[in-house]
């Protein structure tokens, strides 16, 4: 009895080392499994990010070259893509490849899609990159100034400023004001030297510290809500000269092109129409006011009376006829441009300038009624560049809205002195510009005597800027760099 007992535990033993070595061996293998299939995992996930550097790789190598070739869009081969290089690790090892889809610019723009896809040796993995690159252009500023500038009490200004001389700021900017260099004399006052970017909100700012220290600028958020920076780097305005006779050439070939209107006119009206019509009159008189004094001392005067000085009002025109919106989106007139109206679903770029070019007779633009847009999410842009100035006249709108990019080459943005003989539209309400201004000299809307009272142009200035001008202006706009950006960013 006591052997079969005996047995009978020698069997339940070698039943429990059997049964957990049995468990050990599945737990083990299961171990082994579960290790491997993570290694694999793991695996794949690198190979994964080798194909996505590889890709990243392609569209990084495209921009450089851009940089360098900013017209070629077929990677030096003259051929339709895809375009495929190899790539190498550091031990100069080929480990993949990455190939290029190049989508070019549309007529005038600077964007430019490129997909890339990254694969790896032995089709290993691969990883697809889709990227929008573009050139900034011109209206990356709310104001961009060659000249000192002053900005009053009442103006409010959304987006970035600059100048290449010095600011004085007494609105509310709620975007950073910037000046490329660091002290300067006002021009509006006597007294001590003042920082470039400055204030005579109260507390007045202090004079700027004799070692022109940035470090001693006060802060001011009451003023400059995001804050001032002097000293950066100065924007160029001398390349808009070129582009105006650039703009000619596109206009008589695919958009609208106006010629010298004659010695006894003053120029054009145009009358954009929402419809993709633009009315266009030739302007035979201008509005003559015995007892208007008019000054502008920023506003070079001339001899003759089509370019010098007045009220920019029209009294009397002719009907030329009505056009369709340019095949290009280019309209230039080698004269004077009256401009109003309304676009939709547009962009347009209108320039003025006479050639051969002579100081005495370069022609400005002049708004006196809204001009806007329809829509407000970037399939509408306006673009204005005159040769000397961009004006307000004197009958101009008591609520006057512009919506675009104004450009002045030579002369100034701006409304001239009007004086109260001129009739009551020597003062106005308000004017609000959604868009950019760029001007070579000083600008200014509105106009204050010795004691700061306000004694003509408009009481309120509403600058607000429009950050779709920046990557989609209106075609052939000029640009503020060369280089091209890396704007959107997905992958698949």
């Amino acid at each position: 009895m006591k052997q079969k007992n005996k047995m009978k535990q020698k069997s339940q033993i070698v039943f429990y080392i059997l049964f957990y070595l049995t468990l050990t061996l599945i737990i083990f293998s299961g171990s082994i499994l579960w290790f491997q299939t993570y290694l694999s995992f793991i695996e794949k996930e690198v190979y994964k990010i080798l194909a996505l550097n590889i890709a990243e790789s392609g569209i990084e190598y495209y921009r450089w070259y851009l940089n360098h070739f900013p017209t070629d869009f077929t990677d030096g081969t003259g051929q339709p893509g895809p375009y495929k290089h190899d790539f190498y690790n550091r031990l100069g090892e080929k480990i993949g490849e990455f190939e290029l889809n190049i989508f070019p610019p549309d007529e005038g723009l600077s964007l430019v899609k490129i997909i890339s896809l990254g694969n790896l040796e032995n089709n290993k993995a691969s990883k697809k990159i889709e990227a929008l690159l573009g050139r900034p252009s011109l209206a990356k500023f709310s104001v961009m100034s060659d000249d000192n500038i002053r900005f009053g009490e009442g103006t409010e200004v959304y987006g970035e400023i600059h100048s290449n001389k010095g600011i004085r700021f007494d609105g509310v900017a709620y975007n950073l004001v910037k000046s490329a260099i660091l002290t300067y004399w006002d021009p509006d006052h006597s007294g001590c030297e003042e920082w470039a970017v400055h204030t005579h909100v109260s507390p007045k700012d202090p004079c700027a510290s004799p070692n022109a220290d940035p470090n001693q600028l006060p802060l001011r958020p009451d003023v400059f809500k995001a804050g001032r920076l002097i000293g950066v780097p100065a924007q160029d305005f001398a390349g808009i000269s070129q582009d105006l006779a650039y703009y000619k050439n596109l206009a008589q070939s695919k958009g609208i092109y106006l010629g010298f209107s004659g010695q006894n006119n003053y120029g054009y009206e145009l009358i954009i129409r929402p419809d993709g019509k633009i009315d266009i009159y030739l302007v035979k008189r201008i509005l003559d006011i015995s007892s208007c004094n008019i000054s502008d001392p920023y506003a070079d005067s001339t001899r003759d009376k089509r370019y010098s000085l007045s009220t920019w009002s029209i009294s009397q025109k002719n009907f030329l006829g009505t056009y369709n919106y340019p095949q290009n989106g280019v309209i230039f007139v080698e004269d004077n441009i009256w401009v109003s109206g309304q676009v939709n679903n547009k962009k347009i770029l209108i320039a003025s300038a006479k050639f051969p070019e002579n100081f005495g007779q370069m022609t400005s633009i002049i708004i006196n009624s809204d001009l806007k847009y329809t829509n407000y999410d970037g399939r509408d842009a306006i673009g204005l560049i005159a040769q000397k100035n961009v004006l307000i006249g004197l009958k101009s709108s008591d609520i006057l809205r512009i919506d675009g990019v104004l450009v002045a080459q030579n002369g100034r943005i701006g409304r001239h002195n009007y004086s109260s003989g001129c009739g009551p539209e020597y003062k106005r309400e308000k004017i609000m510009i959604y868009g950019s201004l760029i001007t070579r000299k000083r600008y200014g809307f509105s106009w204050v005597n010795n004691q700061g009272n306000w004694v003509s142009g408009y009481r309120l200035r509403e600058l607000t800027y429009n950050a779709d001008n920046l990557y989609f202006p209106t075609p052939y706009f000029p640009l503020a760099s060369e280089f091209y950006e890396i704007l959107k960013w997905k992958e698949f």
